[in-house]
């Protein structure tokens, strides 16, 4: 079936018009759109809690991103909630079937109570961004 689509195709650039021919061609190019080179990104565990910190601690907390895709990778940018937040990561390409490390820092020092909060890391996989979660309690003293 693909060496008709194939020989079909080529009918067409040779000027002989079917149908036939450009449905097929059609239909390879719906098949192959998928298969081109594209990164996807996974991350081990997105969500993670540290437990419970006295206030004035520096919480860190480290997440492991994959790329399953079949292209480089590239970690962007970051976007936090607030300042008490900084977010480390390399800005080298994370080649197919390899793994980096992402460093969450929170320094507790302006907080207190229940803490649930988010990173987001834009990135060139389709889905466009990585959505980082970390949570715990912080005591007042």
């Amino acid at each position: 079936m693909f060496l008709n689509a194939i020989m079909n195709s080529l009918r067409l650039l040779r000027g002989e018009f079917c149908f036939r021919g450009v449905v097929t061609t059609l239909v390879v190019l719906t098949f192959l759109g998928p298969l081109k080179a594209q990164p996807r990104v996974e991350v081990r565990e997105n969500k993670q809690s540290f437990g419970s910190v006295k206030r004035g601690e520096l919480v860190e907390l480290k997440y492991e991103v994959k790329n399953s895709g079949n292209s480089p990778l590239l970690l962007l940018a970051s976007e936090v909630s607030c300042s008490c937040t900084q977010v480390e990561f390399s800005k080298e390409p994370v080649a197919p079937g390899k793994s980096t490390t992402v460093v969450v820092k929170f320094n507790t020092k302006t907080v207190w109570g229940r803490q649930d909060r988010y990173v987001y890391i834009s990135c060139n996989d389709p889905k466009g961004e990585i959505a980082l979660r970390y949570k715990g309690q912080v005591s007042k003293e």
